[in-house]
């Protein structure tokens, strides 16, 4: 994910606390294997590529973009035939999480709407704030949720409307054109001011799906 707005900042341990064994065994198993696949997949690529895919980028960018080449994409394929559909789901959710001016922590959402941390973690609880999470209890929070220091109007309607769906789903929904809204996204309906008929195409999401 990119540096600037879908990755958050590693944590950092305090001074002086070790890692459990059992952890740094298990770091340092996972970091040989995945050395030696990245190793593997840098002889499927020839040096221009890695060139081109190695500019202005993140490193989790470098990466996926590296695994979608379509020599790498063959040699996962051996290993596992839906290597191409997983890469493709990984794709679509990082640029739903680039979209409209990224992602923040919570920290950061909390900032933007002049309330605290917990409050933010209340809201996100209560389906009044959308966030994903990524890895263990590290949520981002798509920043276009904020217009002026307040949640943007009619999303929390939105989002009850969606209730019964993940938050990948939701994400999907809210940036995705609709054809209840005439191709707009659920997000430019409410933007306009259209809260109604961003709720209502909600709710027929909810009941019936995509279709």
């Amino acid at each position: 994910m990119p540096e600037t707005s879908a990755s958050t900042p590693s944590r950092r341990r305090p001074a002086g606390r070790e890692r459990p064994r059992g952890e740094t065994q298990a770091r340092h198993h996972f970091m040989a294997r995945a050395l030696a696949a990245l190793e593997d997949l840098a002889g499927h690529l020839d040096a221009p590529t890695m060139g081109l895919l190695a500019e202005p980028a993140s490193g989790y960018g470098v990466l996926l973009g590296a695994l979608e080449q379509p020599r790498a994409i063959e040699a996962l394929r051996k290993e596992d035939p839906l290597a191409a559909a997983r890469l493709r789901g990984l794709r679509m959710r990082e640029e739903m999480l680039n979209a409209e001016g990224g992602v923040l922590t919570a920290s950061e959402m909390a900032s933007r709407l002049h309330i605290t941390r917990q409050a933010v973690d209340k809201r996100r609880r209560a389906g009044k704030l959308l966030a994903v999470e990524l890895g263990r209890r590290r949520w981002l929070y798509p920043a276009w949720q904020v217009v002026d220091g307040q949640v943007l109007p009619g999303l929390e309607r939105v989002l009850a409307a969606l209730a019964e769906w993940s938050a990948w789903v939701k994400l999907g929904f809210l940036l995705s054109g609709d054809v209840r809204l005439g191709g707009d996204s659920a997000l430019d309906a409410l933007r306009m001011g259209r809260i109604d008929e961003a709720v209502a195409a909600g709710a027929a999401y909810g009941e019936h799906g995509a279709a």
